[in-house]
């Protein structure tokens, strides 16, 4: 075996990254700051920008506004719309990669499959789909939560004829003009999805297993004149941004981790997207099959004005009964009626539990293999981040590590969290850091606690279908705190909560 770079097989690099989206991005400016410079980024796609690179499917958007998505060390005063397109958030990572000198570290094209912890030379080894090594002394997991597609499991679906696309791998070459189509899906990506292509179809069957709770979307443009105001006097985007923090911080998750202490706020949110919903559907019907059976905020809730008027066209049909069968040119539903498609549309999310925690294997002390170890000892990792048995490992897309709505206040609270770490591992002049197992189990106990005032436990989410809940029916993805508490945690925990060797 090789090792990737040209450093030589025995080089052990300070860091090995795996993915090159924000996470493993702000990851590495992160080591930047701790003093570590000799990096490596691996990415299995051909460029960087995780989800924003590989997604590029119609209307694909932020789905919170974009003051709040992006790192606030590096505001982008230049967002052109409220609710940012994807191709402004691709142009975004593009920036903070060249802004922070990054692409130096990135090596694209390369899938990882498995990594081990090497105990005699103190360094993981990182192996890749072609047989390839390469090793560092810390190795950073930063696959993103939905990095894995879900493909659907439904009896025929291989012998359909006609051209089937999946969203996270659209085909501009695909042509809907005057077609017949079928969305299989109802989750964020379809309300984005759905409404940009209905008018291009003849005919487009929606097929819906579990409604979603959709907020109006205040998305308008962005003058130039306040993006001038913005890129001059940075103080004015940062208050736009605190706003829109505390907005979905109240309607969206305190609502949603604190349901039992503040049922306020879930009706708030509950409220907003049932008014949405009468004020866009007039036909009781079909506002019943759209309206969600489960409490809000059991499943993601979405923002989109055109989603439910999309419904009222004529040649748009809302299929709620199960999908039966797929044969080479139709869908057939449980009661036995059958539908002509000409393309098949596949918008059905990501796998998490099965094949995305990790997105690779993972080997640490005494051959312990992480993803047996969470399936089998529950889901569970320190402050989000560390995982007992896995020495200098941190893994980025972890169990309760999600933090408030955007994905950057998980980026930067674990960003504090290394970097605290490894000054306190420089400090005592050691090579090795272990979360212990006692300080991971006060803090999964901790987490299991708070999830009980949550709308996970006191809720009714049976009906949800939620990538919240893992196969164990555990919701473990997010963590029940406030985001200031994350934080403050990630700036405060104890060290001894690790030993060091």
């Amino acid at each position: 075996m090789s090792a990737i770079g040209t450093s030589g097989a025995g080089h052990v690099r300070d860091a090995v990254i795996v993915g090159a989206g924000f996470g493993g991005m702000g990851a590495a400016i992160q080591l930047h700051r701790s003093g570590l410079q000799d990096l490596v980024i691996l990415e299995r796609e051909d460029d960087l920008g995780g989800t924003w690179h590989v997604n590029r499917y119609p209307g694909l958007a932020v789905d919170i506004p974009s003051s709040t998505y992006s790192y606030s060390f590096e505001p982008n005063p230049h967002w052109t719309r409220l609710f940012a397109p994807g191709s402004e958030l691709k142009r975004y990572a593009e920036h903070v990669a060249d802004t922070y000198d990054l692409r130096r570290h990135m090596r694209f094209g390369i899938s990882v499959e498995r990594s081990n912890w090497d105990e005699r030379n103190r360094c993981w080894e990182v192996e890749t789909s072609e047989g390839e090594v390469v090793r560092g002394r810390y190795l950073l997991t930063a696959t993103g939560f939905l990095s894995q597609p879900k493909m659907p499991d439904i009896p025929g679906i291989e012998t359909f004829a006609g051209e089937v696309v999946h969203t996270t791998a659209w085909d501009d070459d695909v042509d809907l003009t005057g077609r017949r189509a079928a969305v299989i899906g109802t989750g964020a990506t379809a309300v984005q999805l759905i409404p940009t292509i209905a008018d291009r179809l003849a005919e487009l069957t929606v097929y819906q297993r579990t409604a979603i709770w959709v907020a109006p979307k205040p998305d308008l443009p962005v003058p130039r004149a306040v993006r001038s105001v913005f890129a001059a006097l940075p103080p004015t985007q940062r208050a736009v941004r605190l706003l829109g923090s505390a907005v979905l911080e109240v309607m969206m998750v305190a609502g949603v981790l604190h349901y039992g202490s503040l049922r306020g706020a879930n009706r708030i949110g509950e409220t907003v997207c049932r008014r949405h919903l009468q004020r866009s559907i007039k036909d009781p019907e079909l506002r019943a099959r759209l309206t969600p059976d489960y409490s809000f905020g059991c499943k993601r809730p979405t923002f989109s004005n055109d989603y439910y008027p999309t419904f009222t066209k004529p040649h748009v049909r809302l299929e709620t009964e199960t999908i039966a069968s797929i044969d080479e040119s139709g869908i057939t539903t449980a009661d036995g009626r059958r539908t002509e498609v000409d393309v098949l549309v596949l918008a059905t999310g990501f796998n998490l539990w099965d094949t995305n925690f990790p997105a690779l294997r993972v080997i640490g002390r005494d051959g312990r293999d992480l993803g047996r170890f969470w399936r089998e000892s529950r889901f569970q990792a320190y402050e989000g981040i560390a995982v007992p048995g896995f020495p200098n490992f941190f893994s980025l897309n972890s169990p309760y590590s999600y933090s408030g709505l955007s994905y950057f206040t998980t980026i930067e609270s674990q960003m504090r969290h290394i970097g605290r770490l490894l000054e306190e591992v420089r400090r005592r002049e050691a090579t090795t850091f272990e979360v212990t197992e006692a300080a991971n189990a006060e803090f999964l106990a901790r987490m299991t606690e708070k999830l009980g005032d949550s709308v996970f436990t006191l809720g009714s989410c049976a009906t949800a279908n939620s990538y919240y809940f893992n196969q164990h029916g555990e919701a473990t993805l997010l963590r029940p705190t406030t985001t200031l508490n994350a934080f403050r945690e990630a700036a405060s925990f104890p060290l001894d909560d690790y030993a060091y060797g």
